[in-house]
């Protein structure tokens, strides 16, 4: 079997996809293969793409998102690790090899983390996924200057999306109706829900300081106003798609307080100011029984221990 999977989903990425491939034929682990769908780009991504040895590329008529593409190349291409990638993502050439390295001394984990810093090398990016007790979901480290704080590997919550290396056994035991990444989500967040449903189902993920990347990230909180309508609608949306699937009653219990307090005003932000997102709430009402469905199908298969899940919020 194909020791290693690399999945890049592409859309418009003319800009950073050549540094994303020219840094994957310079990792030192030479069994990984390259396979790319692409969502309908308008602008040069394909021939950007062209020049390089890539094992599959498909093309997609329309945009199907990130979640249902990536699902895609999953089923399609069977290995023993699955490398989630963005494209505006250039790897340290160590860091498929660090990665593979640490999961293959961790069976119980599901997934692993790099450093991911910014392309100025001196700020963080994501040294992994950090929940809030208000359900908040944060990129640990995010914004910080690199100066050495996060070179422990540990255990964490689970990786950022950008560059995740997953267990393909993990991923086919957690899948949902066939799906690993719930394709509800379309886009944004899903790497949150899929390191929140490993949890649950007793995996574990860890953090590899030794695995470096840069990443150029675009979609941050504080640049909401200057995003697309489409991505705040997801955002909006997928914040409760996170929770309906996976939140255990009694984490409920626990933060309900901080819980309601940051609902509130995220529906009182929509209604108030950002009228293209109300579309997102009536689309959890709509779609309700079978989200609902979804959800006892994911806590009726919860194999993990209620404070164990509790002590990642905090």
């Amino acid at each position: 079997m194909v020791r290693l999977a690399v999945n890049i989903v592409t859309f418009n990425s003319a800009w950073d996809i050549a540094a994303c491939l020219q840094s994957l034929h310079q990792q030192t682990l030479k069994d990984l293969h390259i396979h790319i769908l692409d969502n309908a780009s308008t602008d040069e991504t394909l021939q950007r793409i062209e020049p390089f040895d890539v094992e599959y590329l498909l093309r997609s008529p329309i945009n199907t998102g990130f979640c249902k593409a990536h699902n895609e190349l999953v089923r399609r291409f069977p290995s023993e690790y699955v490398l989630f990638l963005n494209p505006d993502t250039i790897l340290r050439p160590m860091f498929t090899e660090e990665l593979v390295r640490a999961l293959d001394a961790r069976p119980d984990a599901a997934s692993a983390s790099g450093k991911l810093i910014r392309l100025d090398e001196k700020t963080l990016d994501s040294t992994g996924i950090i929940m809030l007790r208000e359900q908040r979901h944060l990129d640990r480290g995010a914004d910080e200057p690199d100066i050495g704080q996060f070179e422990r590997p540990e255990d964490i919550f689970g990786p950022s999306g950008a560059a995740a290396l997953y267990r393909r056994k993990a991923l086919d035991d957690v899948a949902i109706n066939g799906q690993y990444f719930d394709e509800d989500f379309f886009a944004y967040r899903e790497d949150a829900d899929l390191a929140w449903r490993c949890r649950l189902l007793g995996w574990n993920s860890i953090y590899v300081p030794t695995a470096v990347a840069q990443h150029r990230r675009r979609v941050t909180p504080e640049r909401r106003g200057s995003v697309s309508r489409e991505i705040n609608y997801h955002s909006v949306k997928n914040r409760f798609l996170l929770r309906i699937n996976n939140m255990t009653a009694s984490l409920y219990r626990r933060d309900v307080w901080r819980i309601t307090a940051r609902d509130a005003a995220v529906v009182g932000y929509v209604l108030l100011r950002e009228w293209s997102s109300i579309p997102a709430l009536f689309y959890l009402l709509r779609h309700f029984r079978r989200l609902n469905r979804k959800r006892r199908a994911i806590q009726s298969r919860c194999r993990a221990d209620s404070a164990e899940i509790a002590k990642w919020f905090g």
